[in-house]
C-alpha cells in the first residue's frame, strides 16, 4: 500500500494525532514470529507483569486493554457495587468526553463538582460525598482525579495523597485517569510511583496512546485483591485482545525502559516554548498555566477558523474564543515556530483591521 497521508503535515489537536515511535514499532516486530498463547498468557504479557512490579511495587499488576475508555469504565466498575457513585471534576474526561459510556455501559452514576482548575481537592470532595447509607441517594463509593487534568494542571503527590487518604477514611476508593501521567510525572520529575501507588491511589487508568504506543492502554491495580476480579471484568467490558502479547510487547516498551520520560519531557518541552512563544503575542491570553503538553488560551473566534485552515486544532469554549493546543512525542521546534508565524501574522492582521 502506497502512503496516503502528507507527513509533512502536523497539528496541534491531540497528542493522538501523532505516529507511532520507532522503538515502539519495533518492539511490535520483535514480539511478531511464531505462536503464542492468546488472551495473556504469553510470555510478553507475563514480562509486563514484573514491569508493573519494579515500577509501581510489588502489589501492582497491569490489565492490558484496548483504549482509554475501556480501561476508565473498567476501572471504576472494579471499584463500586451496583448502587455505587463516582465523585469527579465537571470538567473530567469520563463526565465530558466518553458520550455517557461511564453511566450507560459502567452502570454507575457521576457526581460532578465543579472546580476552578480541573483538580478536586478534599474540601471538593465534600461537596458530594454524603447521604451514606441513604437509600435514596446513590452511593458515593469512588473519586476519580485525572493526572495531568484536562486543563493541563498538575496534582503534586502530595496533593493526591491528600485526596486519598480523605476519600479513605470516608469509605471511598480512588481511581486515577492516567492518560497522560507520564506528561505528568516528567514534568514534575518524579517517578510514576509517586502519583500513584505511594500516594495511595487504588487504581489507574495507565495511558499508552498519547505519547508514541500504536494501540493499547493499560488497568494498572495497586491492590492485590482488585487484580482478583479484573480479568472477568476486562472481558465483560469486549477489553480483552485475543493477540495481547502486541499490547504488552508495546507497554513494555514505553514502561520498562524509561522511554515514557523521554517522549514526556519531549513534548512538555515543545509546550512549553509554544506557550513561551504565545505570551509575546499582542491580543492572545494563556488561559491556564502550561504544566504538562497543553497549552490552553484565549483569541478571537475568526482568528482561531483562520489559523484553523493551516493548523488543526479544537475550540476549548467556543463562546469564550478558548482553544487547545496538544504537542506530541514528535512535535518539533519548526512545527512550533511555523505555528508561531502563522499565528502572530493573523493576529497583527486582525489588530490592524
Amino acid at each position: 500500500m502506497t502512503t496516503l497521508h502528507d507527513t509533512a503535515v502536523r497539528g496541534f489537536a491531540s497528542d493522538n494525532y501523532s505516529g507511532v515511535h520507532p522503538r515502539i514499532l519495533d518492539a511490535i516486530a520483535r514480539a511478531n514470529g511464531g505462536h503464542q498463547i492468546s488472551y495473556g498468557e504469553d510470555q510478553y504479557t507475563e514480562a509486563l507483569g514484573q514491569v508493573a512490579h519494579d515500577v509501581f511495587g510489588e502489589e501492582a499488576a497491569i490489565f492490558p486493554v484496548f483504549n482509554g475508555t475501556g480501561a476508565n469504565v473498567t476501572a471504576l466498575q472494579s471499584l463500586l457495587p451496583r448502587w455505587g457513585a463516582v465523585i469527579c471534576a465537571t470538567t473530567a474526561h469520563i463526565n465530558v468526553d466518553e458520550n455517557g459510556a461511564p453511566e450507560r455501559v459502567g452502570g454507575f452514576k457521576l457526581l460532578q463538582v465543579a472546580t476552578p482548575d480541573g483538580k478536586l481537592t478534599p474540601e471538593l470532595i465534600d461537596q458530594e460525598a454524603w447521604g451514606f447509607g441513604d437509600e435514596h441517594r446513590a452511593q458515593p463509593l469512588a473519586v476519580s482525579i485525572t493526572q495531568a487534568t484536562e486543563l493541563g494542571t498538575l496534582y503534586s503527590p502530595e496533593e493526591i495523597k491528600a485526596i486519598t487518604e480523605h476519600a479513605h477514611k470516608l469509605g471511598m476508593k480512588v481511581h486515577l485517569d492516567g492518560s497522560r501521567l507520564s506528561n505528568a510525572a516528567a514534568s514534575l520529575g518524579v517517578p510514576l510511583r509517586a502519583l500513584t501507588t505511594d500516594a495511595g491511589v487504588d487504581i489507574v487508568s495507565l495511558g499508552g496512546t498519547k505519547n508514541g504506543i500504536l494501540l493499547g492502554e493499560g488497568i494498572l491495580t495497586l491492590r492485590k485483591e482488585l487484580a482478583e476480579d479484573m480479568k472477568y471484568l476486562r472481558k465483560m467490558n469486549m477489553q480483552l485482545g485475543s493477540k495481547m502479547r502486541f499490547i504488552s510487547a508495546q507497554l513494555i516498551e514505553l514502561y520498562g525502559t524509561g522511554l515514557w520520560r523521554e517522549l514526556a519531557s519531549h513534548s512538555n518541552l515543545m509546550a512549553a516554548k509554544l506557550s513561551e512563544a504565545v505570551e509575546q503575542i499582542d491580543g492572545v491570553e494563556l488561559v491556564y498555566p502550561t504544566q504538562a503538553n497543553g497549552v490552553f488560551a484565549q483569541l478571537p473566534t475568526e482568528v482561531s477558523d483562520e489559523l484553523r485552515k493551516h493548523f488543526r486544532f479544537y475550540d476549548w469554549d467556543r463562546a469564550a474564543g478558548e482553544v487547545r493546543w496538544m504537542c506530541s512525542f514528535d512535535t518539533t521546534e519548526q512545527d512550533v515556530a511555523a505555528f508561531i508565524a502563522k499565528l502572530r501574522e493573523l493576529m497583527n492582521a486582525h489588530l490592524a483591521a
